[in-house]
């Protein structure tokens, strides 16, 4: 099946995030940056180590981050899947840009402001994995989608209820163009998220948004990772389960005639975080009717940094046994640390804690020090304890070693919750400062 071409953005905007100048509301700068623009800063290739960055220090490892992006894209093209990545993983211009360079179909959104800042770069196609019922959003967006006749945009709906609301609002503030919003019925599971619960529920959502002249049913959605908590047998086995009903609502529907409003174009089928997008490709790609023209589109969001701990463990490219020449991802952000107390043999405190690092998952994993001369050592035992807000408690191993003023690596665990701290992150290939991330949050 022919994909959709990806999606694009506004690259002046992106570019004119260079010339932002860097001071002190960018924590980790060196002071003697302070007035320089972004893009003089990047072109001086500085050394985290001895161009006086202070910890602690959150980066992303550049060669990884290609890696990453190019095994997602040959994956996705391989499985005739598009991909529209989840943006509130690294709401970065910058990094969405790669996404599209690597023919991303669209970019995710979560929520109204997230897609104000798209919309501020001129993302054109967009898909909102959650309902739109708030009146003031709906009437933003149908000044935006009349500004834009290029800019596509859907979102889902899961009630009766919400789509009674959207039409409420819509007909208070009609589209000058008379363009209705694109809308995908989401089902959902027992213990999950949003979400119809239910075929039949489903199906009367879907019949609701037939009757409103506001709303056009475009597709089906879901999210199977708020079924699940891990990847046991049985975990996997109510991934399929769900995916399998979300094929048969898109049976049901197209049966019904529900999808009548598209014409020629594909109907959409979405679903996929970045724990199980193996099992939703295996759903979406099986064969579908003759003359049913679907594209399935995954919205994973994490692959692009993967991580040390809850991706390490449960993304397909994890889990390597799972995947079928699958190349595995590789964690592309970390954070450095520095000993600023060695108060016990045992204990050791460093200038990092909760404002900084992700601690919703797991803690950061220590994964080597870097004595004096640039020399890095592996910490083979140690583990960190506990965060408090600007602290991390070392329990220092018995095998292991560490300093007073000595920097330490870490692994990270959830992206997500990671890049929300850091509004200028250095990419970094080894210690050479390769650009700066700019996110907006």
């Amino acid at each position: 099946m022919k994909i959709i071409e990806p999606a694009s953005l506004d690259r002046d905007a992106v570019m004119a995030l260079r010339d932002e100048r860097i001071d002190w509301r960018f924590k980790g700068m060196p002071s003697k940056l302070f007035g320089t623009r972004v893009a003089d800063a990047v072109n001086a290739g500085l050394d985290l180590f001895s161009d006086d960055f202070v910890g602690p220090l959150v980066v992303l490892d550049e060669p990884a981050l290609e890696h990453n992006l190019r095994t997602m894209a040959t994956w996705c093209k391989r499985h005739g899947l598009a991909l529209a990545p989840h943006g509130k993983t690294t709401m970065a211009p910058q990094l969405f840009a790669r996404q599209l360079d690597h023919g991303a179909w669209a970019i995710t959104a979560a929520n109204i402001s997230q897609l104000r800042v798209y919309r501020a770069f001129g993302v054109s196609r967009v898909l909102m994995a959650n309902q739109l019922v708030d009146p003031a959003a709906l009437r933003w967006l149908t000044g935006e989608l009349d500004r834009d006749p290029a800019f596509s945009f859907a979102c889902f709906v899961d009630s009766v209820a919400g789509v009674g609301r959207m039409t409420d609002v819509l007909a208070a503030h009609p589209s000058v163009r008379g363009r209705p919003i694109d809308v995908m019925v989401e089902l959902g599971g027992a213990g999950g998220r949003t979400g119809a619960r239910g075929l039949s529920a489903a199906i009367e959502v879907a019949e609701a948004v037939m009757a409103s002249p506001a709303l056009r049913l475009v597709g089906v959605a879901g999210y199977e990772t708020a079924l699940v908590r891990g990847a046991s047998p049985e975990d996997l086995a109510t991934v399929d389960a769900y995916l399998s009903d979300i094929r048969e609502l898109v049976l049901r529907l197209a049966e019904g005639g529900h999808f009548v409003d598209l014409g020629t174009e594909p109907i959409r089928v979405t679903a996929g975080g970045s724990a199980y997008f193996d099992q939703v490709a295996a759903a979406f790609t099986q064969t579908w009717p003759a003359g049913l023209h679907v594209l399935g589109i995954l919205r994973s969001g994490c692959y692009l940094t993967h991580d040390d701990g809850l991706y390490r463990r449960l993304s397909p490219f994890g889990r390597e046994h799972r995947m079928e020449g699958g190349t595995p991802f590789r964690p592309a952000i970390h954070a450095w640390a520095q000993i600023s107390s060695h108060p016990e043999p045992a204990l050791a405190l460093l200038t990092m804690g909760r404002r900084d690092v992700p601690f919703d998952q797991d803690l950061p994993e220590p994964q080597f020090r870097r004595r004096n001369g640039g020399v890095t050592v592996p910490l083979i035992q140690s583990r960190i304890t506990a965060l408090n807000d600007q602290h991390a408690f070392l329990a220092v191993g018995d095998e292991d070693r560490v300093e007073v003023g000595e920097w330490v690596r870490f692994g990270l665990s959830h992206p997500c919750t990671t890049f929300d701290k850091w509004p200028l992150i250095p990419v970094v290939n080894g210690t050479r400062v390769v650009d700066l991330v700019r996110t907006f949050f």
